[in-house]
């Protein structure tokens, strides 16, 4: 019932102290940084029981999921997406909504998908976690699954079980909030902060500068004395290859979709005036009260923006407005 207090977590004393830490710890220093977030959760979870392989998944369209983040017997995995059918974890956990383990099936969903990491090795025990996001109408969108796996058969009792689906509830948390961070500035006024669209040039620039950083530690430890010739070998390689990788990325935006900003600007300055309040969803007579003109010239603004964009509807130009503001 509302305003009934949520049962205590079942776990023994030592975990829930291990969890404690952890929760600080995330609210503290991972707000922003995914990554970082991802590989603590891993190693609490390797505090409270064994994990060889652990992997963070988002779902993205109708059958794709997205792996960020993948660690398997203490390697990094690669970044990697995969389509995945209808006999793997992702399918089970979208028709049963709730954490998957090894037992309900005897690891047959387990293995019936893409193994994680090494593809030569059979995980032997698993829990996998659903996270959810809030949806305006109907139930809470599964949208992602975090999951622990062991080489090494019963490694999960229920201690272990309600202690990671705890940490994802809190991974949960805190990418719900970066959402509703994002939707409150999407509610700004186009004219003000324009909305918070991921473009190419956003993903662009943050590669360059993310590459720029590796060529920059690289290039310190060359000034390091003492550093061996097949060490410097190696370094000068990093060097050179991030140079060709952030010229290229520079490059690629040349080749990126120019065509909003083109016909923004093609324009006048009373048009645009338009443009951005149509971004902003208003209607013909909220139009003409902003500007301060009549329904008219309300009119003769839009059917000019539309055969200056060449298209046939409003909402089209606005989408088309937000994207330019975006980039």
């Amino acid at each position: 019932m509302e305003g009934e207090k949520a049962a205590p977590l079942r776990v023994d004393a030592e975990t829930a102290i291990i969890l404690r830490e952890a929760y600080h710890k995330i609210e503290a220093l991972f707000r922003s940084d995914h990554y970082g977030l991802y590989d603590y959760v891993r190693v609490v979870a390797g505090k409270v029981a064994h994990v060889d392989a652990f992997y963070v998944g988002f779902l993205q369209g109708s059958s794709r999921v997205r792996y960020p983040y993948g660690y398997d017997d203490g390697q990094y995995v690669n970044p990697d997406t995969h389509i995945f059918g209808p006999n793997g974890q992702t399918a089970w956990l979208l028709k049963h909504r709730q954490t998957y383990r090894f037992a309900y099936d005897n690891g047959l969903a387990l293995h019936g998908g893409v193994p994680v990491g090494d593809a030569s090795r059979r995980s032997e025990d698993v829990v996998t976690v659903p996270i959810f996001r809030p949806a305006k109408d109907g139930p809470d969108q599964l949208f992602g699954m975090l999951s622990m796996q062991s080489y090494t058969p019963r490694s999960y009792g229920d201690n272990a079980v309600r202690a990671f689906e705890w940490l994802c509830e809190v991974v949960e948390r805190v990418l719900t909030r970066e959402g509703e961070d994002r939707e409150a500035l999407r509610r700004l006024p186009a004219g003000d902060v324009g909305p918070n669209l991921l473009t190419s040039d956003h993903v662009m620039e943050y590669l360059t500068h993310r590459v720029a950083s590796i060529r920059e530690i690289a290039a310190e430890a060359l000034d390091e004395p003492y550093v061996s010739t097949a060490l410097q070998t190696h370094l000068e390689r990093i060097v050179d290859a991030t140079e060709h990788i952030q010229s290229e990325l520079i490059e690629m935006l040349m080749e990126t979709d120019e065509g909003p900003e083109r016909r923004f600007t093609s324009l006048t300055k009373a048009q645009q005036g338009v443009a951005l309040l149509l971004a902003d969803g208003l209607d013909n007579d909220q139009l003409a009260v902003e500007l301060g003109v009549s329904l008219n010239t309300v009119k003769t603004h839009l059917s000019a923006i539309l055969r200056k964009y060449g298209f046939r509807y409003r909402a089209q130009v606005a989408d088309d407005v937000r994207k330019y503001l975006a980039r």
